[in-house]
């Protein structure tokens, strides 16, 4: 049994329960340096797939958990990123090929067995369920512009496809080599459905690694986004990991610069310069 590696200001919240789904996870919640001194002050929140992975290594794949309570410490620590609430969900063990797909597709090809596709069902619980509780019990600033979702393959496919469908609630997206070979790659499908004109206002980091199989779909996937009008540094970054694998140890060396460009610090408010009044002295304009 591996120790706890909780770092910082933690929440537990265990079994949180779903009536949409019909089953309980654990959820564990991340509080920024500040926000205990800072009592008035509400903070941006990032919900995070597979959350039993994000903080412990106790609990996580393997004993490798991804560090996002001691980078983002650090980050906001060093006023690299504006304070962040961190919720980490849980995957629901072998509900997750259900959960974190958006079609009824071959969950093996050659296989009789197929995913349920219950995205939507998920989306809901996170909407309807986690996230009233989440604003109710924490400072959080709760407009779609300051609540982000992220997830690695599966998690990563469930987190773009929830941002394309839920705009209104998700605007920013970590999208860690997502499982684009999902249903005969059907989030090709959902990008090319997408009106330029109407593009959601999605702020997306998108990433693989080059040891990865398949990673070549994540760069497919990039040009279609740039084709819809996503703007690269702006709001897509698209990063290749020279010769990383399809592992927590990958995600977790690359959620730091994840974390900067979705959460970069936001600029102090400047005073404004005092005002100056103007009095005439013997026909010349002074200022005092």
């Amino acid at each position: 049994m591996l120790d706890h590696t909780l770092t910082g200001n933690i929440q537990s919240h265990p079994d949180f329960p779903s009536k949409f789904l019909g089953n309980n996870r654990d959820v564990l919640v991340y509080l920024p340096p500040g926000y205990r001194r800072a009592r008035t002050r509400r903070f941006p929140v990032l919900y995070l797939q597979d959350g039993q992975n994000v903080f412990d290594a106790a609990t996580a794949f393997g004993g490798v958990e991804w560090g996002a309570d001691e980078t983002a410490q650090l980050l906001v620590n060093q006023k690299l990123i504006e304070p962040v609430i961190i919720v980490a969900i849980a995957n629901a063990g072998e509900a997750r090929l259900h959960e974190y797909t958006p079609t009824r597709g071959d969950i093996e090809k050659g296989k009789r067995r197929r995913s349920k596709g219950l995205l939507r069902e998920y989306g809901r619980f996170v909407i309807n369920e986690l996230k009233p509780f989440i604003d109710a019990s924490y400072r959080t600033l709760t407009a779609a512009d300051y609540t982000g979702l992220g997830g690695s393959s599966l998690g990563g496919l469930a987190t773009i496809v929830l941002g394309f469908w839920h705009p209104d609630v998700f605007r920013r997206l970590a999208v860690m080599s997502p499982s684009i070979w999902w249903d005969d790659e059907v989030l090709y499908e959902m990008v090319e459905d997408i009106e330029e004109e109407t593009k959601p206002p999605l702020k997306i980091w998108l990433d693989t690694g080059t040891n990865e199989p398949g990673w070549e779909r994540t760069r497919v996937l990039c040009g279609g986004l740039l084709e819809k009008g996503w703007r690269l540094h702006e709001d897509l970054h698209y990063f290749e990991d020279e010769g990383a694998g399809h592992t927590e140890a990958a995600w977790a060396h690359r959620l730091d610069a994840a974390l900067r460009f979705l959460y970069p610090p936001v600029p102090p408010v400047l005073p404004a310069p005092p005002r100056r009044r103007i009095r005439l002295v013997r026909g010349t304009a002074v200022a005092s």
